[in-house]
């Protein structure tokens, strides 16, 4: 008789994300587990963790959504904390967006991790404590190089040659 085992999306085993510890690992990327999300139906959401992107999924009241985010939109990986448990996380402007990458009360593990996920995803180490916040994006606008509308009203000037003086020994003439 053949034992038949109930199907999940993480194939029958506990999700990464499930317990306190959390710890992924960067060489066996892509890599999908599910995290705590204050906002989501089941305070549950769904990560899949590429080299060059992440998708985020969830259920909000019943509607489903997918946020797929470049890893290169990200702000950089921040190490955040207390002393009895830090996590290590992918920060994205958004708060709501950033990914948790390692949960771990052991520092040296966490700064050794922190440079390989840097180094990974070619992001900067942030520091959380001295970080400020990221200057606000200027939208990409179609019309932003057209002229303003009052100075559409006026009419463009005509620029005129000066005149040039060669073999001179003084500029101002004094009288």
């Amino acid at each position: 008789m053949k034992a038949v085992r109930r199907q999940t999306s993480t194939s029958g085993v506990a999700p990464a994300g499930s317990s306190r510890s959390l710890r992924l690992d960067p060489l066996s990327l892509p890599v999908r587990f599910d995290a705590h999300d204050p906002r989501a139906d089941g305070y549950t959401r769904q990560i899949e963790l590429h080299r060059e992107r992440v998708v985020l999924r969830r259920a909000v009241r019943g509607m489903q959504m997918a946020i797929n985010v470049r890893v290169s939109d990200f702000v950089g990986v921040a190490l955040r904390g207390n002393d009895e448990a830090q996590a290590l996380v992918l920060v994205h402007r958004d708060p709501s967006l950033s990914v948790p990458l390692q949960v771990s009360a052991d520092g040296e593990e966490l700064n050794e991790a922190w440079a390989i996920w840097s180094e990974l995803f070619a992001l900067p180490q942030l520091d959380e404590g001295a970080r400020k916040p990221a200057a606000r994006r200027r939208r990409a606008n179609a019309i932003r190089t057209r002229r303003p509308k009052f100075l559409m009203r006026r009419r463009a000037g005509v620029a005129r040659e000066l005149p040039v003086h060669l073999g001179e020994h003084e500029i101002i003439a004094r009288n």
